[in-house]
């Protein structure tokens, strides 16, 4: 189901979308990057880049960012937002698939202990501070990238194979 079609209708999406951008103009080198790379003012990005903003980044600077880090950020919190997960074709096609699954569910438990970590340290006074839950934003955005290639990782170890084929 779309988040955009969940009741009641909540604004989780928008600061879903302004934490991946912080992380794209993060991952791209930082904000005099990023503003090299779109051609847009260091002030605009910057304004991508504070939290706190309205303004989303435009498509065509959302491609160039991506291409850039060769990350799709944005691109996979769209798809989450309306419900669908995005796949690596050249993840899709390689074998495999124990060895993966075992890194994959690795990772995704080191990314669950530090959300645990970074939530319990900011929870710990039994406050949360804007800070504070932007820290746990991103360890939850890591978290939630980790489950989802963990998710990929596990889809291509169901698929039929025949037997006694060990490819």
């Amino acid at each position: 189901m779309s988040e955009l079609t969940k009741a009641p209708f909540s604004d989780a999406w928008f600061h879903r979308l302004k934490a991946a951008q912080r992380d794209l103009i993060k991952r791209c080198g930082g904000i005099d990057r990023a503003a090299e790379v779109t051609s847009v003012s260091r002030s605009q990005v910057g304004r991508w880049n504070n939290a706190g903003d309205p303004d989303l980044v435009t498509i065509p600077a959302l491609l160039m960012l991506e291409a850039e880090c060769g990350q799709p950020l944005i691109t996979s919190v769209l798809a989450g937002i309306g419900g669908r997960r995005l796949a690596d074709p050249d993840e899709l096609d390689s074998g495999g698939a124990s060895s993966c699954a075992l890194t994959a569910h690795a990772e995704t438990i080191s990314r669950a202990g530090e959300l645990m970590q970074v939530g319990a340290r900011a929870l710990a006074d039994g406050k949360l501070t804007p800070a504070e839950a932007t820290e746990m934003d991103r360890a939850a955005s890591s978290m939630e990238k980790s489950v989802a290639d963990l998710r990929t990782v596990l889809s291509r170890a169901k698929v039929l194979r025949v037997v006694g084929d060990d490819r």
